[in-house]
């Protein structure tokens, strides 16, 4: 972070205040609320006041887009002369200097594929490794869980930045990393030298061109100019001089006043702007300043050792009593120590903003609780649901079975096909609870590839035993794949639930259906408890199989993505296999076609030890395919699917191929990397990473047809394309990429079978 002073445009310097841009206004019944709030803000701001608990401040609350209440008390100065405090009052923000610039920066690079959160902080800096720090993750940072110290000695910023830096990676930690929750301006300090090197700009710099200026704010940055200063409020003196636009923190000051963790100015309007944009960010668009999912990442709940934060942000901590006591689960919010307060509630579509400079004149000042008064009269003034209402969270069908205290097992003798994935909502084992369900007998487990535990990753698993209940755990990925009879014996219900991934070359498919036939083999009744497709219901993508390729990685003519969930797969193969088996299906509650996982208030579980996140399932169907040629796509690597290469490629070649073909909604980035395990173990690979860009767009098979292209002509000689049929299954396909041809023209070519699949399908779909 090579911290200099940003140089405010003339066109700032131009610009008076008053001209500057602003959140419309509205009266408070326009936007459903009670119409008489401002009152009881006016009579908690009077009693502070009062209480000599800050000098002035200012509030501002917004809903749906418009601001209905904005209005200054007392000073913003009161040494060595008066100035009263007024609504364009330049504050500095301090703390919320950290999500609203260094964190949002780090989103904005983790969007382009810059930065990624899991990674270690030395794949960025280097030098950041030593005394234990080498496994610090940027996610650590992040939610304050790195354990480093909150603040280093003030005498290691004596000689500047680079050399506070060089004693900044020199520092020991208090705890392992992960251990415990420590609020570290250190971490952020830290994330911001991150920005300012992956994107080779410096943090002022950055934040001025990649969030400022796009949004206007006209008046926010760091070492604001003179214009912008004689509206400032006042904070302490120092050296005999009065802190009037020059950063309070001494530790951002003595880093020139820019840094990741404090130095930001900013006025109410200007704050209320960004927080309206990460509002409207949620529904996405070309001028966003987040795509939906990286807000939706950003302001999860994520567990910081007993303490709720997001990622820059608060949510319910140790720091959270600026917060309301009646904004929902969803808001999230970030204080400053100077006296500043800013909570974004998308449940009620609300923001709170408090500013105050409660460190003047004395720093005795306190309005934390003044804050959190506010935030909760505002979410009470709230007389109709946000706009949009969020949707309902979906219910798993094992949830549903247990609410009806397992009233469709009643009396039966259960044999179960699981795995680690079948649990409900909160995370209870579906074997533990058919122990215990009243008027239910477990007398087998059955468990699919990966194992019980979904661990192993091997050609053939043997029988187990549950510790847990003691139940038998029978492999059906060993030396049979279907049920036996004699494993059935006893048996007169089994019951299927394990998490799906929504690609036809993934064999819990496969598993399902066997045991299908073998339960109508042997006259026992099947029940599938439904579990949600992860990468939606709606798309469709790929070629048919070929009839005759039928096998354990291709159980059924259907296409590779097919937008089916494991239920409505059920009640397809049973109607066009003729199995005959007696059938049922446990259906989700609250889950839309068009839903991917992370609509769905549903955990992320991973399905198999190579399928570790939301972001592999929906690059599984086209990186996937292509696994069996001779290209890694990751295994023995922490990103599996995200990536491919060989020793033979090199990525920026490779990548520049790729991109002239126009996959939507990915971007392709050049890298190296060396799988620890699996093909090509322990050799440096050329390659490229995929990064999805918008989730909407994105479609992984068109992406196989772009790689498969861009392999066949960079590499026609090296690329090995005789072992595709495995998974691609579609002879007309695999001529097509052996001739070289344009994704364009293979979509084209089996268009009409999607057509006619998604008539096929139609019988059986359970949910609009």
């Amino acid at each position: 972070m090579i911290h200099r002073s940003l140089i405010w445009t003339a066109i700032l310097l131009a610009i008076p205040c008053a001209a500057q841009a602003q959140l419309p206004h509205a009266t408070p019944s326009e936007v459903g609320m009670r119409a008489d709030f401002g009152a009881d803000i006016e009579r908690q701001v009077q009693i502070a006041l009062e209480e000599k608990k800050m000098p002035g401040c200012v509030v501002l609350v917004a809903r749906h887009g418009k601001i209905v209440f904005k209005e200054s008390f007392g000073n913003r100065r009161v040494q060595p002369t008066t100035e009263a405090m007024t609504t364009d009052t330049l504050f500095d923000m301090a703390s919320i200097t950290k999500p609203i610039v260094t964190a949002t920066s780090i989103m904005q690079l983790v969007e382009r594929g810059d930065v990624r959160l899991w990674e270690k902080v030395s794949t960025y800096l280097p030098e950041f490794r030593d005394h234990g720090k080498e496994d610090i993750t940027v996610e650590q940072l992040m939610i304050h869980v790195s354990g480093l110290t909150p603040d280093n000695a003030l005498s290691d910023y004596d000689n500047g930045w680079p050399d506070a830096y060089k004693r900044i990676c020199e520092l020991k930690l208090l705890s392992p990393p992960g251990d415990k929750f420590r609020y570290s301006d250190v971490g952020f300090i830290l994330l911001g030298e991150i920005v300012a090197r992956v994107s080779g700009q410096t943090l002022d710099e950055y934040a001025q061109k990649n969030i400022f200026e796009p949004l206007g704010m006209k008046q926010s940055g760091y070492n604001p100019a003179p214009q912008l200063c004689e509206n400032a409020a006042t904070t302490e003196e120092v050296d005999g001089k009065w802190l009037k636009g020059s950063v309070h923190d001494p530790r951002a000051r003595a880093m020139g006043g820019v840094a990741g963790h404090a130095g930001l100015f900013s006025t109410a309007d200007d704050v209320a702007i960004y927080a309206q944009a990460m509002l409207d960010s949620r529904f996405g668009g070309e001028k966003a300043l987040l795509q939906p999912q990286t807000i939706a990442l950003m302001t999860s709940p994520y567990d910081a050792v007993g303490n709720i934060r997001g990622l820059g942000w608060d949510k319910k901590s140790a720091y959270s009593r600026n917060r309301g006591d009646l904004m929902t689960p969803a808001a999230y919010g970030h204080g400053g120590f100077t006296g500043t307060a800013l909570w974004i509630d998308p449940g009620l579509d609300l923001v709170v903003l408090f500013l105050s400079n409660r460190v003047h004149p004395d720093g005795k000042g306190s309005v934390n609780d003044l804050a959190g008064k506010i935030g909760t009269i505002a979410s009470a003034a709230c007389l109709t649901p946000s706009a949009p209402s969020p949707a309902p969270p979906t219910k798993l069908g094992i949830d549903v079975l247990a609410d009806s205290n397992f009233a469709a097992l009643k009396g039966r003798k259960v044999g179960v096909i699981a795995n680690h994935t079948s649990r409900t909502k909160s995370g209870d084992s579906i074997v533990e609870l058919l122990a215990k369900a009243p008027n239910v007998e477990l007398v087998a487990i059955f468990s699919p590839e990966h194992g019980f535990h979904g661990a192993l990753d091997q050609s053939e698993i043997g029988d187990t035993v549950d510790p847990a209940t003691g139940v038998a755990v029978k492999s059906l990925y060993g030396k049979t794949r279907k049920p036996t009879p004699e494993m059935l014996k006893g048996v007169d219900t089994l019951v299927f639930d394990i998490q799906d991934v929504g690609c036809r070359f993934y064999t819990y498919i496969s598993t399902m259906g066997l045991a299908m036939e073998a339960a109508a083999e042997n006259k026992i009744s099947f029940v599938v408890l439904d579990r949600p497709n992860p990468i939606g219901g709606v798309l469709m993508e790929g070629p048919l199989l070929d009839e005759e390729k039928h096998s354990f990685v291709a159980f059924h003519q259907i296409p590779v993505r097919h937008g089916l969930t494991i239920g409505e797969m059920a009640q397809m193969l049973n109607a066009e296999r003729k199995f005959g088996t007696d059938l049922t299906v446990i259906k989700l509650e609250n889950w839309r076609r068009d839903a991917l996982l992370f609509d769905t208030g549903l955990p992320w579980r991973n399905t198999s030890p190579n399928m570790r996140s939301l972001t592999e399932a929906l690059l599984y169907p086209g990186v996937g395919l292509l696994e069996t040629t001779n290209i890694s796509v990751g295994r023995g690597t922490d990103t599996p699917f995200e990536l491919i290469g060989a020793p033979w490629i090199k990525g920026p070649e490779l990548a520049a191929e790729i991109e002239a073909y126009n996959p939507p909604g990915v971007r392709i980035v050049p890298i190296e990397f060396q799988p620890t395990s699996s093909k090509y173990e322990g050799e440096i690979c050329g390659g490229v990473n995929f990064v999805i860009t918008d989730w909407e767009k994105f479609r992984p098979v068109h992406l196989a047809w772009a790689l498969a292209a861009a392999l066949h002509k960079t590499y026609p000689e090296t690329w090995e394309s005789k072992k595709l049929p495995t998974l691609l299954g579609n002879a007309g396909v695999l001529k097509q990429i052996e001739n070289g041809d344009s994704p364009e023209v293979i979509m084209q070519s089996y268009s009409s079978s999607l057509d006619e699949f998604a008539r096929r399908r139609t019988p059986y779909l359970l949910y609009e």
